[in-house]
């Protein structure tokens, strides 16, 4: 009769009390370092969908034009023979805000493939009360001014008495179609009729440039912009102090979601004088 002998089991091993505090201090670094690179490369993402958005915004423009002998949507109500892009103020942070009916009844609406979500930047999280309810606004973007009167162009705001600066009514007009922009994601505290302000006069030094609507930099302090020819581009600004009261230049200015403060506009450039000069150059042209 065989007798068998059994064999001593080895002690189960585990982790220590402090091996496990090591193990939840890498994956706490490692996060630190993705997380980062995680949510930078979202928000290049979204940029990627801005630029795809205000590029069918612009060729949806030329498009209108080519059915009205060359004549270019306007950015403000009352020009002889041209129509507004769209209505609707933007700046009550109320129902208005959120009324679908602006862009269904815009004139560019059918060129866009009747597609209402391209006149929202995806990194736009503007959000609007309703009925109780919480709403995104309708619209991040505004068309430059210098489709309507060109308003500021000269720093005047004047209205239709500028004339230092080309403005444009017709498609064949537009002398430096690469280097004018046509839509722009506007800062969501700016954001108010259909238009976009800029002052190119004064605009190359820094003594006299001047910001007057703000340009949107939810993109990781960049912004989209389409042009004339039909491109788009995002711009990363340079800027992160200025003149401005809050002392931050346009890479850093803050943003407010829920209206719960619109910035003030039209202010003393300062640090922020080359982005200013951007714009400008990329708005117009002298007479």
């Amino acid at each position: 009769m065989k007798t068998s002998v059994t064999e001593p089991r080895p002690e189960r091993s585990g982790f220590t009390l402090i091996e496990l505090l090591v193990v939840i201090a890498i994956i706490a670094i490692l996060a630190g370092m993705l997380l980062p690179a995680l949510s930078k490369a979202k928000a290049k993402g979204q940029g990627i969908s801005c630029m795809n958005n205000t590029r069918q915004l612009s060729l949806g423009f030329l498009l209108y034009a080519d059915d009205f002998n060359e004549t270019l949507l306007a950015c403000l109500d009352g020009l002889p023979g041209r129509v507004n892009w769209i209505q609707g103020g933007l700046s009550g942070w109320d129902a208005e805000a959120a009324n679908m009916r602006y862009i269904t009844n815009s004139p560019l609406f059918k060129y866009v493939g009747q597609s209402a979500a391209i006149f929202l930047c995806p990194a736009d999280k503007s959000v609007v009360r309703v009925g109780g309810n919480t709403v995104p606004r309708i619209r991040s973007n505004s068309m430059s001014q210098v489709f309507a009167w060109g308003d500021w162009l000269d720093g005047s705001g004047t209205g239709r008495n500028q004339t230092r600066w080309r403005t444009y009514g017709k498609a064949s007009h537009i002398v430096q179609p690469t280097k004018t922009f046509v839509f722009v994601d506007e800062h969501p505290n700016s954001i108010n009729d259909a238009a976009f302000a800029t002052q190119c006069t004064g605009a190359d030094a820094f003594n006299t440039a001047r910001i007057i609507d703000l340009p949107a930099n939810y993109h990781n302090g960049a912004c989209g912009f389409s042009f004339a020819d039909g491109h788009s581009e995002i711009k990363r600004w340079l800027s992160i102090k200025s003149g401005h009261s809050t002392g931050r230049g346009l890479l850093n200015m803050p943003v407010y979601f829920t209206g719960a403060q619109n910035l003030s506009l039209n202010f003393a450039a300062r640090e922020a004088w080359l982005d200013s000069k951007w714009m400008a150059d990329n708005s117009t042209v002298l007479q």
